[in-house]
């Protein structure tokens, strides 16, 4: 098996008033992100979106597998099909799959199977994992920590989205194997992410929850 080369990396690095400012910007301009389900219809130049797409590729991947697809989808039609489809499965949650608590917990955020900002949103990006590879001989390659490299690739996707000025939503409808008929992608792919992506409508809401304290998420060992 041939190796890597290496190369020297350049790395980063700031004097420390500066490390100081930057993190405390980033975090101040992180710390206004929301998931939001209230979508203007207005259109998203596709180079930002592949420059965010591009952002979350160079996320860090078990063996630099990269065990990742992102599927953009502008199209109207096949937006339409992917709400439809949603909104059958999530009738089906909300009505029988979800437990009495998983329901009360939901309910301050009001949440129903109603899907519509799949179809207002100007994009979807579709997250597939992708557990093995398949060489063109039929061949199967085993891919190394698939659920934490998609999972970072995903924060890192939720970030850029955040910081190019546009919002977004987690969307998990489950099951999400329609994604990979609606969308046709190969049997090694898998459903992971569902995220309509645009910017907020006018009068769009979002829930007055607060984040914990951060001395509920954060242990300190000094």
């Amino acid at each position: 098996m041939a190796e890597y080369p290496f190369v020297k990396y350049e790395a980063l690095r700031f004097p420390h008033d500066v490390m100081l400012n930057r993190s405390l910007a980033f975090y101040q301009e992180m710390t206004i992100r929301r998931s939001v389900r209230f979508f203007s219809d207005e259109t998203i130049d596709e180079k930002v979106l592949i420059n965010i797409i591009s952002t979350a590729c160079t996320a860090p991947s078990g063996a630099n597998k990269q065990p990742w697809t992102f599927c953009l989808v502008t199209n109207k039609e096949l937006k339409k099909k992917v709400r439809a489809a949603a909104e059958k499965e999530e009738a089906e949650n909300y009505a029988s799959r979800m437990s009495e608590e998983w329901l009360r917990d939901l309910a301050p955020l009001g949440t129903d199977e109603n899907k519509e900002f799949l179809e207002t949103a100007p994009a979807l990006i579709v997250v597939f994992r992708r557990p093995y590879e398949i060489s063109t001989d039929g061949t199967k390659h085993q891919n190394y920590y698939v659920q934490e490299s998609v999972g970072i690739a995903c924060g890192m996707l939720i970030t850029a989205i955040h910081h190019a000025g546009l919002c977004c939503l987690t969307h998990t409808p489950s099951p999400m194997n329609f994604l990979e008929q609606l969308l046709e992608r190969p049997s090694n792919e898998k459903a992971y992410l569902l995220l309509p992506v645009g910017y907020a409508s006018e009068d769009a809401l979002v829930p007055d929850i607060k984040r914990k304290p951060l001395e509920m998420c954060v242990k300190t060992y000094f």
